[in-house]
């Protein structure tokens, strides 16, 4: 292999490329970081913050705390004394709900949940009612729903009305209930 063939072609050039690198990375002389570490130096000596002291720390007497002698203040203090003999027997009255009846499909919904949205007539009125799933069901007089054995008495097109059947005291109270028109969009 002779010298001439070597110095022809992609060998030539590989070698250019290393000498112009060689230079231009000998160009970065010691000048350039003179400047920068007087730059460093000052911006240090500018910004140095003032950070105080750490202060001590308070030495505490200790507080040896026996509470054994003490009563608990989980444990009542009043002596529960029974009432009256007449305020304990029991609210009696006649109403109560029927245990024996089925339980419809809408006194599984608190009534606070049931919308009524409306009626039909189909021989007598019926009843709109939408529950919070967004199913509606028709109801008539003499259907139950709520959770207070709330039986329909009459419908008209402003509200449906209730009587509900809610414990009071030891026994059940009638109690009227309005279940107003909701317009649902």
């Amino acid at each position: 292999m002779r010298l001439n063939d070597t110095l022809q072609g992609k060998p030539l050039a590989s070698l250019t490329i290393a000498a112009i690198a060689t230079l231009a990375l000998s160009a970065c002389g010691e000048a350039p970081s003179d400047d920068l570490a007087a730059y460093v130096e000052g911006v240090q000596y500018r910004f140095q913050a003032d950070i105080p002291p750490i202060p001590t720390m308070q030495t505490f007497e200790r507080f040896h705390y026996a509470a054994s002698n003490l009563r608990d203040p989980f444990v009542p203090t009043v002596i529960d004394v029974p009432a009256d003999q007449e305020a304990l027997e029991l609210f009696d009255s006649a109403v109560q709900p029927d245990g024996d009846r089925r339980k419809e499909a809408l006194e599984a919904y608190d009534l606070s949940d049931i919308q009524f949205t409306g009626t039909i007539e189909r021989e007598r009125i019926w009843g709109l009612v939408r529950t919070p799933n967004g199913v509606i069901h028709s109801v008539q007089t003499g259907n139950y729903l709520g959770t207070n054995h709330g039986k329909i008495v009459a419908i008209t097109d402003t509200a449906l009305q209730l009587v509900e059947i809610v414990p009071e005291g030891g026994g059940y109270i009638e109690r009227e209930t309005v279940l107003p028109f909701t317009e649902v969009r």
